[in-house]
């Protein structure tokens, strides 16, 4: 196994544990991952799209409705922009400081690192924990659970849609910077111990290895998109989920009152009540779930 690309932040999608089964009349379950959004005052049409950022284009290319949303759009509006000289990779090998990897990694699975990165660009000693975990969950869903060939290179859901609209001549527009997002992800876990690190990343290192697939009910319950929003919860992270939603409530809500745009975000941002669903509700919006298919 080769890790043929740069750091990927999985760890922005969040997922709660599958809930029970409610009143599909009054519950906030939902056989879709798309939302339709329109407005009394407004004559666009938009929508949003809550991915999975290990799924890809096979995936996508199965959602009829979600193909059809995306091409009646004039504007794409994604969690960031693949900007050149400023994806993760650059930003990781531009720095000088490497991490001293026998602290968080035993000789084995050091030399299973060693191996998976023989082939990247990005020189994984200048990772940090936090984005060597990111990088390796992802890694684990895509190759792991979901079965994609280690030397398969297509892009990820996320950069998928972002190839299609540009491909359609749409306009892009990214919420935040790469370099915004991985300081974000350090900072989420800034002062975990190193017995911390330590063991989480020998576990999906050790899932990996052996092919396990019994943790892989993450991307089995969003491939079944049959989905609790949990719209009355309160969001459990503040950095990773709330603060951002707000941040990015600005730009989508200017965006969407001048332009029919399709937005893609990870799917736990629809979530909750600081979710955008809930957000866009709350300040007039209509959002219709409609079926990808």
């Amino acid at each position: 196994m080769r890790a043929q690309s740069a750091l990927f932040l999985s760890c922005f999608l969040l997922f709660s544990p599958l809930s029970s089964a409610r009143n599909p009349v009054d519950s906030a379950v939902y056989k879709t991952i798309l939302f339709e959004i329109t407005s009394p005052q407004s004559l666009h049409r938009s929508y949003l799209f809550g991915t999975h950022h290990a799924f890809g284009k096979p995936f996508f290319d199965s959602l009829t409705k979600a193909n059809q949303a995306l091409q009646n759009s004039d504007v794409l509006i994604k969690e960031n922009r693949n900007v050149p000289g400023h994806l993760a990779e650059d930003i990781i090998n531009r720095r000088n400081a490497k991490t001293k990897w026998s602290k968080f990694l035993n000789k084995t699975d050091l030399a299973f690192i060693n191996d998976l990165f023989s082939s990247s660009p990005t020189d994984f000693q200048k990772m940090t924990p936090a984005e060597m975990q990111a990088f390796l969950n992802r890694y684990f869903k895509s190759q792991v659970c979901l079965s994609k060939n280690p030397s398969d290179t297509s892009l990820s859901l996320d950069d998928y849609i972002g190839l299609n609209a540009e491909q359609q001549n749409m306009k892009l527009i990214g919420l935040e910077t790469t370099e915004e997002q991985i300081a974000l992800l350090n900072k989420d876990v800034a002062g975990m111990p190193v017995k911390v690190h330590k063991r989480r990343l020998s576990a999906v290192i050790n899932h990996i290895r052996t092919q396990n697939t019994n943790n892989c009910g993450e991307t089995d319950w969003y491939a079944r998109m049959q989905i609790d929003y949990h719209f009355e919860e309160a969001c459990k992270n503040t950095l990773i989920l709330s603060d951002r939603n707000n941040k990015w409530m600005s730009t989508i809500e200017k965006q969407i009152e001048a332009n029919n745009c399709f937005i893609v975000v990870g799917l736990s941002h629809l979530m909750y009540s600081c979710g955008l669903v809930n957000q866009l509700r709350e300040k007039g919006y209509s959002l219709k779930a409609i079926p990808v298919k």
